[in-house]
């Protein structure tokens, strides 16, 4: 059995959940989202929880997406009710960011500055032109453009320079020795 999976979900207040067929809608007060699920998986909302159960508890296929439908619709109530942010911060000299208008313009010691798109569903904040803080509802649109905006300079090893995740740490490796 899928440990995840077996675990109801909670309704907070103020979120509303309806399933429709195979899709599952969660309205609350920062949006709305919803989610389209397998056929061979069953999704109700009872007593302020959503449960989810498969069709057959034996084939491997079916309890793989019985606990990531289950997680899925967790990150849906979580993101309208509170959301998601990611924060990044750039290290090295000269290296800034700025926002203006609907893109992230990044100064990384390229020739050019690099400019960003910012999806219409994002809010990212610049503090001090070196932290940048990129919120919104879907855990996985958020994720997917901070790792967008670090991979334009990840960190590199022997001076650490570049896009990285706050608090991740990068090893530094020892550079050549003039012996």
């Amino acid at each position: 059995m899928s440990r995840i999976g077996k675990k109801p979900v909670s309704i907070p207040d103020g979120v509303t959940v309806n399933v429709d067929g195979n899709v599952v809608k969660v309205k609350g007060p920062k949006g709305e989202l919803d989610f389209q699920f397998n056929d061979f998986l069953n999704v109700k909302v009872e007593n302020n929880e959503v449960i989810v159960t498969p069709e057959n508890k034996k084939d491997k296929n079916q309890k793989a997406f019985w606990g990531l439908t289950r997680k899925y619709i967790e990150n849906l109530i979580v993101g309208v009710s509170s959301g998601f942010e990611k924060r990044l911060s750039i290290e090295g000299v000269g290296y800034r960011a700025q926002v203006q208008g609907n893109k992230l313009i990044l100064n990384l010691g390229y020739s050019n500055p690099v400019e960003m798109d910012i999806p219409q569903d994002l809010n990212v904040q610049v503090n001090d032109n070196v932290k940048i803080v990129i919120s919104g509802i879907d855990k996985y649109k958020v994720g997917q453009y901070a790792a967008l905006v670090r991979k334009q300079r990840k960190p590199e090893p022997y001076k650490g320079k570049g896009v990285r995740y706050e608090g991740e740490h990068i090893k530094l490796k020892v550079g050549k020795s003039g012996v």
